[in-house]
């Protein structure tokens, strides 16, 4: 048939398979029919080589039948003098911006089509984090830039130009919101981190060859020892005493306390659910953390805050909705560390440090403390590890005990056992 918007309108897609209908009066021209109902324009041509080729010319409402056969006439010539236009499409589609690839790869990401750590899908709160960095730093200084263009010392310049701040903001989003974006070699090395992935995506996609992130050194990822001194785990004990009274919410006092006795990251307390709560085998049955499913031990104090609280609803600590979790826990943290100076640059990721720190202190193994805190086995020997024995439970109780101590002011009567570095 001749491709009429009246014949066209006749054709009815097939749910099982692609419909292909081929113009009477142009060779070559024809209109593809996805099972959803999307219909495209195409021409298909032999090249100078004699190969068959294939090319989409555009959707239809995008183009007319006549805007469409117009188009494939001017493709049709340009074979005849010995182009192609599908390489020259393919040709184009390897030109794409930076801007574009990231688009692209965030698209793939939230498919589940970007593998992360141990070959699982990247979690929502990773693709929020990448989001982050691709808008706040890689789009500011590489957006448009062509990818088959970057080099590995475009890649070093974009390294150093985050870590000298260039990108760093402090701006206002919605009613109550804000974003803090800061430079330095943390920031730059995840950044970049980030964006050889993105490149790595691009190379297994056929846009680029070869991966210039590859061999740019990082600046090594600077973790500060965090550790909490007696004093400070009472000033904790005090601040969250006269945030209760002053009217800080009773979700982020039970965060905080319980962050600290149990050494858990702050995701995995605000989005705790009962049902991954079993007081009976002392311990939280986590069914997705970082990294992955997650068993961990609970000391006695911990344990007795959570048998302490009302169960409203699913989340053991609900937000306005009982069906979503508490959600001011940084600002009310803001408060909370406000109320002791001896605080001052404590965050809630330093109280899961601070747990290793006292376990370690107590004389504890490395693969006993990976276990309390929920570390991915790196070690044969920690990949045995899928249940809370006595002794784990025993070792949580011990360092929650001293922590617990410690936050009421007193002793706990647990010995702690100095030992001596390795020269």
């Amino acid at each position: 048939m001749k491709l009429t918007l009246r014949t066209i309108a006749t054709i009815s897609p097939d749910p099982t398979r692609d419909i292909y209908v081929w113009d009477d009066d142009l060779a070559g021209f024809g209109l593809r029919v996805k099972p959803g109902g999307t219909k495209s324009f195409m021409l298909q041509y032999r090249n100078a080589c004699g190969i068959s080729r294939r090319i989409t010319l555009g959707k239809l409402g995008t183009l007319t039948p006549d805007q469409a056969r117009k188009l494939a006439k001017e493709r049709l010539a340009e074979v005849v003098k010995g182009g192609d236009p599908a390489e020259a499409k393919s040709e184009e589609r390897k030109a794409m911006t930076v801007r574009q690839l990231c688009d692209a790869y965030l698209a793939a990401a939230e498919k589940g089509l970007i593998l992360g750590k141990r070959g699982l899908p990247k979690k929502t709160t990773t693709l929020e984090t990448d989001i982050g960095r691709i808008t706040r730093h890689i789009i500011p200084l590489l957006g448009n830039r062509k990818v088959r263009d970057l080099t590995p010392p475009d890649v070093a310049r974009f390294m150093r130009d985050v870590i000298a701040g260039k990108t760093a903001t402090d701006e206002k989003t919605g009613f109550r919101g804000r974003a803090i974006v800061t430079g330095g070699k943390g920031v730059a090395a995840r950044t970049v981190g980030l964006l050889g992935g993105i490149l790595s995506y691009a190379v297994t996609e056929g846009i680029i060859g070869v991966n210039p992130v590859r061999g740019v050194k990082r600046p090594a990822d600077e973790r500060r020892e965090v550790r909490l001194s007696p004093e400070q785990y009472h000033a904790l004990g005090e601040a969250l005493t006269k945030a209760e009274r002053n009217g800080v919410a009773w979700q982020a006092v039970t965060a905080a306390r319980l962050l600290a006795l149990t050494g858990c990251r702050r995701n995995e307390i605000v989005t705790l659910r009962w049902v991954d709560v079993d007081l009976a085998g002392r311990c939280l049955r986590l069914s997705d953390s970082k990294t992955g499913r997650s068993v961990r031990p609970l000391g006695a104090a911990a344990a007795a805050i959570l048998a302490g609280l009302p169960r409203t609803g699913p989340l053991v600590l609900p937000g306005r909705d009982p069906e979503r979790p508490f959600s001011s826990l940084p600002k009310a943290w803001l408060r909370i560390v406000a109320f002791a100076p001896d605080l001052d640059g404590v965050t809630m990721h330093g109280l899961r440090h601070g747990f290793a720190s006292v376990a370690a202190d107590l004389g504890m193994t490395e693969i006993t403390i990976g276990a309390l805190l929920g570390h991915s086995a790196a070690t044969v020997t920690g990949r045995y590890i899928h249940h809370v024995d006595t002794a784990l439970c025993a070792a949580a109780d011990r360092v929650a005990a001293h922590i617990a101590a410690a936050m009421d002011g007193r002793e706990d009567g647990a010995e702690v056992v100095p030992l001596r570095r390795a020269p």
